[in-house]
Formats: C-alpha cells, sequence, structure tokens
C-alpha cells in the first residue's frame, strides 16, 4: 500500500519541531528513519512514518499540544494543487465538497465527508490510522480551522468538535486557543459541527476565474495518482464505467471481468487503501456533477444513467457525497 503524505503535507510538522528546538536528524532517528531522510524536504513520505513523526516530535518536544501547533501552521499551499483549488472556489459548501474529492492529494491519512443534520452540517474526518497517536486527529481539525479562516479572511467557530481519543488531561486552554472550542473527548467519530448556512457563504475574494484550470489540473493528479498507486483501481474503474447503467455495477461481475476472485479483489483494493464501494461512489459522484450541469438530462435520467433504481436513491447518495440535493447542486455549479 502506497499510502503517504506529501512534502508540502509534511512541512508544517517539520517547521513545528525545528521551533521547539529539535534538530532534523534528531527527529528523523526518533521516528526510525535515517538521520539524513527529511533535508532535502522529501517530495513524499509513507503516511506511517508521518505519524511515527508526529510521536516522535511531542515526545522529544515534550509538547502534549504538538499536534494542534502542527495543524496550526497549515497554510493553502499544505494541501497541495487542491488548497489553491479551494481558495478559488464559489462557497464553502463547495469548498467542502471538492476536499472530500481531492483530498489525497495532499495525504492518505484519512478521508473527509459532509452531511447535513437540519439546521447543522457535520464534517466528519475518518482516520485510516484510528489507533495513531491522537495528534494526528488534533493537527487535522486545527489545519482545517485554520484553513477555513482562510478562505473566510476571519476566524470561524464551530458549534461542537467532537473526537474518538481521550481527554489526555492536559486541560482547556489550549484547545480554545487554537480551535475555538474545547472537543468533547471519546466521540464515536471524528467530527465538527456548523451553522449548515456556512455552506452558502461566499469564499471572500474568490478568484473563480482559476478555477477551471485549477480544476483540470487537480483532476489530472487525481487520475495520474490512481494509476501510479496502484493499478487495481483504475482497473476497477475502467470496468465499472460501462457498466453502470446496466446495473451490472456490482463487486462479483466486476471481479470475474478481472479475472480475481471477489475476496482478492476486496483485498487488492483494501491494499491500495480503497474499496469496491469507494472506488463505485467515486465514479458516480464524478459523472453525477458532469451530469448536472447538462441541464436536458432529468434527474431521472441521471439516476438511470448512473445504475440507480430510483430517483430517491441516487439523491440520498448524492447528498452523502456533496452534503447538498442534486437539484441544489446544479443551482449552485450553474
Amino acid at each position: 500500500m502506497d499510502a503517504r503524505v506529501t512534502g508540502s503535507y509534511l512541512q508544517p510538522l517539520l517547521e513545528t519541531a525545528l521551533e521547539r528546538g529539535l534538530t532534523l536528524p534528531a527527529l528523523a532517528e526518533a521516528a526510525g528513519m535515517a538521520p539524513d531522510a527529511l533535508d532535502p524536504l522529501p517530495e513524499r513520505l509513507s503516511a506511517r512514518r508521518y505519524i511515527g513523526l508526529l510521536e516522535a516530535g511531542a515526545r522529544l518536544a515534550n509538547d502534549p499540544f504538538f499536534g494542534l501547533h502542527v495543524g496550526e501552521k497549515a497554510r493553502p499551499a499544505t494541501y497541495s494543487a487542491y488548497g489553491m483549488l479551494l481558495l478559488a472556489c464559489s462557497s464553502f459548501g463547495h469548498a467542502l465538497e471538492l476536499t472530500q474529492r481531492y483530498e489525497s492529494l495532499a495525504h492518505d491519512l484519512g478521508r473527509s465527508g459532509l452531511a447535513l443534520h437540519g439546521a447543522q452540517a457535520h464534517y466528519e474526518w475518518i482516520s485510516h490510522y484510528p489507533d495513531a497517536t491522537r495528534h494526528l486527529v488534533e493537527s487535522v481539525f486545527a489545519g482545517i480551522r485554520v484553513f477555513g479562516g482562510w478562505l473566510a479572511g476571519r476566524p470561524l467557530m464551530p458549534l461542537a468538535l467532537r473526537v474518538r481519543h481521550a481527554d489526555p488531561g492536559h486541560g482547556s486552554a489550549e484547545y480554545l486557543r487554537v480551535l475555538g472550542i474545547a472537543p468533547e473527548f471519546g466521540a464515536p467519530l471524528n467530527c465538527a459541527v456548523v451553522d449548515a448556512a456556512l455552506l452558502a457563504m461566499p469564499v471572500p475574494n474568490a478568484d473563480t476565474s482559476l478555477y477551471p484550470l485549477l480544476l483540470h489540473h487537480a483532476e489530472r493528479l487525481l487520475e495520474e495518482r490512481a494509476a501510479r498507486v496502484d493499478p487495481i483501481v483504475a482497473r476497477v474503474r475502467a470496468a465499472l464505467l460501462p457498466r453502470l447503467n446496466s446495473g451490472e455495477a456490482r463487486l462479483a461481475p466486476v471481479a470475474a471481468e478481472l479475472g480475481l476472485s471477489t475476496r482478492t479483489l476486496q483485498r487488492k483494493l483494501a491494499d491500495a487503501g480503497s474499496s469496491f464501494q469507494q472506488v463505485l461512489d467515486a465514479v458516480r459522484y464524478g459523472l453525477a456533477q458532469d451530469y448536472l450541469r447538462r441541464r436536458e438530462l432529468g434527474l431521472v435520467d441521471i439516476a438511470f444513467l448512473l445504475g440507480f433504481q430510483e430517483q430517491s436513491a441516487f439523491t440520498h447518495a448524492f447528498r452523502e457525497w456533496s452534503g447538498m440535493n442534486p437539484g441544489a447542486w446544479r443551482e449552485q455549479a450553474a
């Protein structure tokens, strides 16, 4: 499995360590790496190594809030190509939608999800390493808040922040300073709760004229990455595309086409950091956005083209992917 973080995503961690008097060779060795592994800045680093550096940095610096301080140093370039794309989005909802699609351009540490619950929007971050140090989740949410401030031009205050790990017992003052709120520890999931009205808020000073170019660049990088990480993802994607509107976009026929048992295909996808459902959702979501931009296609037509038996099933799935109904997404895209 080629799970990794980019050098730009690693940079805030190294800056935080250096500010606390650590040297890069000492940090690298404490994480079980060669002394020269971090200088010059590597183009990419394995996700496990990154988590090891978080643990080592917190220990060597004796900093119980090391993850918060790493996330606090996030900036648009931290998130690779999609960080600049988000700055060109028309609204916060649009930015969160694209985060779900392009997050892997910066790292393979986890994935984002967005769901509406009445007047609230729940931004969930699902770690691919649930047993990792708490500094991982805390760095992610600190980075989200800082980047949200970049988008809004002012600090944004969540209504609630829930994390799965236990209370480390170091008090709430630093959480309040960095995150704007004290987390609720021991929750079932990692989730930031915000006012749903925030999704419609325009991104101030967004240069939307750059959006098509940046989107094309991000999409090309995503396709290149999928093919580079493991051909199995690209092969499953290719097998799914012609099967969607025939009702054959299922695990068993795709596995048979690829000459694999269903169990072997599931294992290969898991080794690539994915699953059959994730690939299917990504294919459907990408096509759905293209179809919704074509006004001549009704929602029933799009549901059929994507392999849904009912429009309601498509609407429910699209809401899970984007945080809004397909009709509302279509109007926003227009």
